[in-house]
């Protein structure tokens, strides 16, 4: 696995998969190891998939300094992988969390940016707020699967702010778009990727500034894909329609049957989307 020096001098390590023009894939979790994302459902067919472990996580070492874990603080370290390779202007695809990673890149280096794709992205670098009665809603969608009513009731506990580990624990088929063996799977795998210390530095006070974010973003010039899942409670299609509106070329897919990790869920139908607004 290759490695590159932080700005700080903090190891951190990537990984390469595919052929053809690179795309630096930024995790989520916050502070999940990239190895969830595995091969985005076959995008490495299309594209050289740069995957970096953020510090702390996977094979990148943890950082001296715990305040660099947070979201504004990892923009250098991606500004630092750009340098590594030699890219004058990258593509940039993030998820969940790493998406708040790639506005504030964007927003403090937008020269640096091609194409932006952001997967179900996280919108708390925007200070965009997601209601429970939207998450309510797009759960609604599900009221017909087998696991639906404990599932519910776990999810209004949540909405409730009376949420306990079982509650959370509870939630998780609604994140995926069929809760079969491959989701229980990629589920159980999530256990031990994540770095929690890291996790809770990540939205420290600091970590976002929305005003600014969001004024940067309307300056943005390269075009951007939004994709959301029709079912996906963490990014609800009403929030990412928003979320496109702050981009002045910004397109909205939202993808049918898909939770939180659409190219598990059609991966021809996701590497379609990508790959065509990739070029």
């Amino acid at each position: 696995m290759p490695t590159f020096a932080a700005h700080d001098g903090t190891t951190l390590a990537y990984t390469v998969s595919g052929d053809g023009p690179p795309l630096v894939c930024l995790p989520g979790g916050p502070m999940e190891d990239t190895s969830y994302l595995g091969d985005l459902g076959g995008l490495s067919a299309h594209r050289r998939l740069i995957l970096p472990d953020a510090r702390g996580t996977g094979r990148s070492a943890p950082a001296a300094d715990p305040a660099s874990y947070r979201c504004d603080r990892l923009v250098d370290d991606v500004e630092a992988l750009r340098e590594q390779l030699g890219l004058d202007r990258m593509d940039v695809l993030a998820h969940s969390a790493g998406a708040n990673v790639a506005a504030r890149y964007a927003e403090r280096h937008p020269e640096r940016v091609g194409r932006l794709a952001l997967i179900t992205p996280s919108v708390m670098a925007v200070g965009i707020t997601v209601p429970g009665e939207t998450r309510r809603e797009t759960a609604l969608l599900r009221r017909d699967e087998p696991w639906f009513p404990a599932a519910f009731a776990a999810l209004e506990a949540v909405v409730a702010g009376r949420a306990t580990d079982e509650s959370w624990q509870a939630i998780a088929p609604f994140f995926y778009g069929r809760w079969d063996k491959a989701a229980r799977a990629h589920r159980a795998a999530e256990e031990g990727r994540k770095n929690d210390e890291a996790a809770a530095v990540f939205g420290a006070e600091g970590a976002f500034d929305p005003d600014t974010t969001r004024a940067a973003l309307a300056r943005f010039a390269s075009p951007v894909l939004v994709l959301a899942g029709e079912f996906d409670l963490n990014s609800p299609p009403p929030a990412m329609t928003e979320l496109a509106g702050l981009f002045p070329h910004a397109r909205l897919v939202v993808q049918p049957g898909a939770g939180h990790f659409p190219w598990l869920d059609d991966a021809d139908r996701f590497v379609a989307a990508i790959a065509a607004f990739l070029g």
